[in-house]
């Protein structure tokens, strides 16, 4: 049941006794005064069945500590703590002085509740809705992308502990596993953790201990009794088939049917690097830099540095790269104008400075990215909805270094052919291929143009015709202008998001984005606080 605060105040209220010592404009402060129209009761209504059960800790309660726990990095018990003994924690909260806090338990609850109901971001909207309430973003028709690496609460496993922890947890979740493991198995005692005793600098000891784990991994899953399996139970089982198989390949004088196994020479595409938080990934910041975790999408106005859009997805992996979630941050940022362009809108128009741009009559919206967002999937897109890309483009890699890029060759798209820097010219297959082969031999050119021995090949994107368009408007004096003055703007709410945060607390995708909206919504609280966030007499929300 839905618990409610008691509208009358205790004697010993820390608002109304020293409520007075805040300092106003400040986090506390706000809370102190606003924190039941910010968090009322019908915003978490759903979460609870009505008149069953005891009474839940009061939503505004809880909402503030999440909020003030977020925005100053706590733990869960750190957080508890802070609300037993720190008098501001209490004034925002409205305890008295001798109340004591929840347990922390308490907040793992909410936190759960929250990520599995129907809108988890609720917190994150209702200072969404302040920010409309203002008008603080009115006028504002830049949009900012931009994604960082967050770094996962687990250790990195090796294949060796990967299978054995696979296994170990199909035994615990399977009905009828364990036994099914104590009879099949031969590498390890599977009720024991850690790894087994060899000669770890003994290279021969090593193969043949992956071969045996793979093994005893295949032997498991093919003498599993057949059975309809609960969804904890299924995901133990799709993770052992996916571990054992990731990081191995067939032994060098195996025909791949005899069973016999070796640790791959490649890394597996969307490798799992832990079993005990499946969804986390490895990343490459550089070349040479290698980072494991999430990565945090964010879409900010870059005037205001207000966040208007979050996702946080694993580091790599298919349909997480920051274009495609760019391209979806998009459409769920309620806080840009409607746009009534034409699908065909031509993304080459002449960039300006002016935030309130208009084209036709109607309102020109900006997006600013780096190149990581210069797809053309993205830039599409953003034509589609009629949005101008302020994006660096995805740089040109010459095959013969200081040669000819894609740009110098010339392509007719009503006749369907592609003409190379000499002249000559070939005709599109289906597939987008444009192949002058033998027509290369004795091409002058031919040293500043391809290594192959068989002739120049090009492969054209089908978006090539926007790509080359928007790589000439990016030449525009203004279009860098403009870029170079708002796009580094979005590397200030970057720094506002990591700081003390660069590493997460919770394992999975779904705790992980609850815990970025609560984020954001603290750190956009916090900024419109220092724009002069008020409540006026009249109702609503009003910046000074």
């Amino acid at each position: 049941m839905q618990g409610r605060s008691d509208p009358q105040r205790e004697l010993l209220d820390v608002e109304s006794v020293a409520g007075h010592l805040l300092p106003q404009g400040g986090m506390f402060a706000f809370l102190a005064a606003h924190r039941r129209e910010l968090f009322p009761d019908e915003l978490f209504a759903d979460l609870f069945t009505a008149g069953r059960g005891r009474p839940s800790v009061p939503v505004e309660v809880v909402a503030s500590v999440l909020v003030l726990q977020t925005l100053h990095s706590l733990s869960d018990r750190e957080a508890v703590e802070a609300l037993t003994f720190d008098l501001r924690w209490k004034a925002a909260c409205g305890l008295a002085v001798t109340d004591a806090g929840f347990h922390p338990t308490t907040l793992t609850y909410w936190r759960r509740r929250l990520a599995g109901s129907d809108r988890p971001e609720r917190i994150f909207d209702a200072v969404r809705a302040v920010v409309a309430q203002t008008g603080a973003l009115a006028g504002k028709h830049r949009r900012a992308l931009d994604s960082t690496i967050l770094d996962d609460a687990v250790a990195t496993q090796d294949t060796v502990t990967q299978i054995i922890a696979a296994i170990r947890r199909v035994a615990r979740e399977v009905p009828g596993a364990a036994e099914v493991i104590a009879a099949q198995t031969r590498a390890h005692d599977y009720t024991q953790p850690g790894k087994p005793r060899i000669a770890w600098d003994d290279q021969q000891a090593r193969a043949e201990l992956v071969d045996a784990l793979v093994g005893d991994a295949h032997r498991v899953l093919g003498h599993l009794p057949e059975q309809e399996l609960e969804p904890r139970a299924a995901e133990a089982v799709g993770l052992l088939a996916l571990v054992a198989g990731q990081d191995v390949e067939p032994a060098p004088d195996s025909d791949g049917t005899d069973g016999r196994w070796r640790i791959a020479r490649r890394t597996a595409p969307d490798r799992v690097i832990s079993t005990v938080d499946p969804d986390t990934r490895h990343a490459h910041k550089t070349r040479n830099q290698r980072r494991d975790g999430y990565k945090a999408h964010l879409v900010v106005e870059p005037d205001t540095g207000i966040i208007t859009a979050t996702a946080l997805t694993p580091a790599s992996g298919p349909g997480n790269s920051d274009a495609a979630v760019g391209i979806d941050l998009l459409t769920r940022d309620h806080t840009l104008p409607d746009t009534t362009a034409d699908t065909t809108a031509d993304t080459t128009a002449d960039t300006t400075a002016d935030t309130t741009a208009e084209t036709a009559g109607e309102t020109v919206v900006e997006v600013l990215a780096d190149s990581a967002y210069g797809t053309g999937d993205m830039l599409a897109a953003l034509a589609q909805t009629g949005y101008r890309a302020i994006i660096k483009p995805w740089p040109l890699r010459p095959t013969v270094e200081g040669g000819f890029s894609i740009d110098d060759f010339t392509v007719d798209t009503q006749r369907g052919t592609v003409s190379c820097p000499n002249g000559l010219t070939t005709h599109l297959t289906p597939s987008r291929y444009a192949v002058f082969g033998a027509r290369c031999r004795g091409c002058p050119l031919a040293a500043r143009c391809t290594t192959s021995k068989t002739g120049r090949t090009l492969r054209l994107h089908p978006h090539d015709a926007l790509q080359r368009a928007h790589r000439a408007a990016a030449r525009d004096l203004e279009f860098t202008a403009a870029y170079r003055r708002h796009r580094p703007m979005v590397e200030r709410s970057i720094a506002w998001l990591t700081r003390g945060n660069r590493r997460l607390r919770f394992r999975g995708t779904r705790l992980n984005d609850l815990w970025l909206s609560h984020r954001a919504a603290a750190l956009n609280l916090r900024r419109l606080l220092a724009l002069g966030l008020h409540r006026p007499t009249t109702g609503g929300w009003a910046l000074t």
